[in-house]
């Protein structure tokens, strides 16, 4: 089956009536409810802009304090050039950490995040001109110019087709570095190098994948008609919002560098790692990213590698083509097909192979201590080493494809004290509480598309949400158990995060944070994990007019409704059912639409 379909004339057709009536009622004022932004005087005054409500929060350039004080006029709104701020990939902050950093393994593109007390202490605002965004699926294609500001990638990519000026839009016609002519083709030309031309991506198994340097996330958004969702990752590097461009157009991504450390997933949860032209050097320091790659992949997984080494003759590609097929036949990969600009290699479960090129020292085992899956892989370093299937575990188990994998239990949880039962519970729980949640926020299922879950635990939340037009990021924090395998595991994507520090997204990203008792776990964890901290970020990462559901303690609830005005949220609370059928206070907020005058 192709993909024909997503560049058919009939389907462009749609997308563009789409287009045009969004468009229009923008500006006539009749889908998006209130257009216009209240504004905030740039100099203290109790006058605003006409039609505009007083405002009390002020600019003023605002740092954390040991304790952070919030003014009775509410938290100071950062001045405009802050408007792109991500406290823990800040430009201006990583100069300073250079000396120390190892350049040469790309370490500067990770996260480095600065102490409390020199991270922005105020409301990040949004750009000049800045639209609510348009609804999926119309921003698959386009987005708002003017709240992505930013015309190199069109100028250096326009002509591999990744984005294009179109008088107030960004235009994403599906291209990129290896697809130019279109993802659909290339995803086509994957399935049929897999499945020898006998079916494609989603008859071969592939559930998830990592797609690794993403550009604007076009290969995400042509997996999704195969039901295949997609983690995409990319640093903060020269390719500038490439992340922002793809979580405007309402696809899936983090930025993310595979460096020196860990990247944030579980082990063995990707049927497929891709790679086209990510600008990664694979075949450097022994192989090192290689074996995070291994061990990432899923036993049976692929990993797809479109960059010039795999077909280039000239300069030092044939060395570096060499070195890779090495280190990938020292792990006991099989290459499966090269075919056009494309390799493609699986990962097979071979024990003697990866045992006797241990013995000849062409690879490291993993001791124990690098075995541990119960803790989140989070600030860890890479482990230069190769991993043995665990005792008890069947590396030849095929999971079941979507949306049969929603439903399943994963027996790591029961470690976790979550059994068979208590899984069951979480996930009608959820069911319920999604269909109050909707009843309660009043809104068409067409405004939201970004969704976090900021505690997920199994991912109940984000089953729940499996009807909706929605992508959802799955957040286990960092000082919780690994549930997030079991999560994987369901078909759903997600990412291991600790909230005393921010999260590696842009501003306005989202439409919908959840957060069910996440506050109660971050309480008297010290510096950055207070509650006015969390919700600053939270407020940084949500779309205007967004909503943030919070469940949790009845004084933490208490403290956030006096606090949320403060915020420029409105809040509503309202009593729903707990798990344990008694009933508790939610807060539903909704984030302002302001701007700066």
């Amino acid at each position: 089956m192709g993909l024909s379909y997503a560049f058919d004339s009939k389907s462009g057709q749609m997308i563009m009536l789409a287009l045009l009536l969004m468009v229009g009622s923008f500006y006539t004022g009749t889908l998006f409810g209130n257009k216009s932004p209240i504004y905030v005087p740039q100099l203290p005054s109790n006058l605003t802009s006409a039609g505009s409500s007083p405002f009390a929060n002020k600019v003023a350039l605002t740092y954390r304090d040991t304790e952070p004080l919030i003014p009775d006029t509410g938290i100071n709104v950062c001045p405009l050039r802050f408007n792109e701020y991500i406290p823990c990939h800040d430009i201006s902050y990583r100069k300073t950490l250079l000396p120390s950093l190892d350049t040469s393994r790309r370490e500067e593109l990770e996260r480095h995040c600065p102490p409390p007390e020199k991270r922005l202490f105020c409301l990040v605002p949004p750009p000049e001109d800045y639209k609510l965004p348009l609804r999926w699926p119309v921003s698959r294609d386009y987005v708002w110019r003017s709240n992505v500001n930013h015309t190199r990638l069109a100028e250096v990519k326009g002509g591999q087709n990744w984005v294009h000026e179109k008088n107030q839009l960004w235009w994403f016609p599906g291209g990129g570095t290896h697809f130019k002519h279109g993802a659909p083709e290339y995803i086509q030309r994957l399935g049929n190098m897999i499945t020898d031309e006998k079916g494609d991506l989603r008859s071969a198994g592939i559930v998830q994948v990592l797609d690794v340097g993403c550009g604007v996330a076009s290969f995400s958004a042509y997996l999704l008609p195969l039901n295949i969702q997609t983690m995409s990752f990319a640093p903060k590097d020269g390719h500038e919002n490439q992340i922002q461009f793809a979580l405007e157009r309402g696809i899936g991504a983090m930025i993310s560098a595979l460096a020196t450390k860990q990247l944030p997933y579980p082990s063995a949860s990707f049927e497929m790692v891709h790679c086209s032209r990510c600008r990664v050097d694979f075949h450097e320091n022994d192989g090192i990213l290689l074996k995070e790659v291994n061990r990432l992949l899923r036993y049976n997984g692929y990993f797809v590698y479109s960059s010039p080494p795999a077909y280039r003759k000239d300069k030092n590609y044939p060395l570096i083509w060499e070195k890779l097929v090495n280190i990938t036949s020292s792990m006991c990969w099989n290459l499966i097909a090269k075919r056009v600009q494309t390799a493609i290699w699986i990962k097979q479960e071979n024990q003697s192979c990866l045992l006797q090129n241990a013995d000849q020292n062409f690879i490291k085992i993993c001791d124990d201590h690098d075995l541990n899956d119960s803790k989140p892989s989070w600030r860890t370093p890479l482990r230069n080493c190769i991993r043995l299937s665990t005792t008890g575990s069947d590396p030849h188990k095929l999971l079941l494809p979507r949306p049969e994998r929603l439903s399943l239990y994963s027996e790591s949880l029961s470690h976790m004290g979550v059994d068979q039962e208590k899984f069951s519970a979480d996930t009608v729980f959820w069911q319920d509480q999604v269909h109050e949640y909707w009843r309660l926020m009043k809104v068409n299922v067409t405004e939201i598309r970004n969704v976090m879950d900021m505690n997920a635990f199994c991912g109940g939340f984000s089953v729940a949400l499996n009807v909706f037009p929605v992508w959802v990021m799955n957040v286990v924090p960092a000082t919780m158990d690994n549930t997030l395998s079991a999560i994987y595991n369901r078909g759903l994507i997600g990412a291991f995060h600790d909230w005393c520090e921010p999260f590696s997204t842009y501003p306005r990203t989202y439409d919908f944070l959840h957060a069910n008792y996440l506050f109660s776990h971050y309480k008297n964890r010290g510096e950055g994990c207070l509650l006015e901290d969390i919700m600053l970020e939270m407020d940084r990462i949500v779309r205007p007019q967004g909503f943030i559901i919070i469940r949790d303690e009845e004084s933490i609830i208490s403290r956030i409704q006096d606090l949320s005005p403060k915020f420029l949220w409105e809040v509503n609370s309202h009593s729903l059912q707990n798990k344990e059928k008694k009933m508790e206070i939610v807060l539903i907020c909704r984030k302002k639409f302001w701007a700066i005058a």
